[in-house]
């Protein structure tokens, strides 16, 4: 790196604060803001689980909660690959979840959101290894898409 672009590297890492930018995560951050304020709902089936044990994970649970979300998910499974004798041999799962974040004291609708994501696994081993293969990529996937609400949710919250 050469000089000048070490100083005007600098020069915006001093003019970055000026300009209104405060770190999500850091103090009087919008993580901060919703950390333990987000109520779940009792999740429906694995996918429901798996997307909320993610979100708990980054947002905590909730003791005294400002907000409700509510995730609608939609999967769906697609072939992707098939032998010549018809076999299929790889699978692919999209998923999205069609989220709104409530407030609970008013019962109004603060944020309604769509993520979408996909993910794939192997079909060619035995029918316990397809198996786990699959619930392997049903877990990426809700993690995957719970990211993505975080990221929206952290948007949101920023001040």
């Amino acid at each position: 790196m050469s000089w000048c672009d070490r100083r005007t590297l600098l020069a915006g890492l001093v003019l970055l604060p000026a300009c209104g930018f405060r770190p999500v995560y850091g103090p009087g951050g919008g993580a901060e803001a919703l950390q333990g304020a987000i109520a779940f709902p009792e999740p429906e089936g694995r996918s429901g689980y798996l997307l909320q044990r993610r979100l708990e994970e980054r947002f905590g649970r909730a003791s005294l909660p400002r907000y409700r979300m509510i995730p609608e998910i939609t999967l769906d499974e697609e072939d992707l690959g098939t032998t010549s004798t018809g076999s299929t041999t790889r699978y692919r799962i999209l998923g999205e979840v069609d989220w709104r974040l409530e407030e609970i004291a008013t019962g109004e609708t603060v944020l309604t959101r769509r993520v979408e994501s996909f993910t794939g696994y192997s079909a060619t081993g035995s029918n316990v290894a397809t198996l786990a293969a699959e619930r392997d990529a049903l877990e990426r996937l809700m993690v995957a898409l719970a990211d993505r609400i975080v990221d929206q949710l952290l948007l949101f919250a920023t001040p």
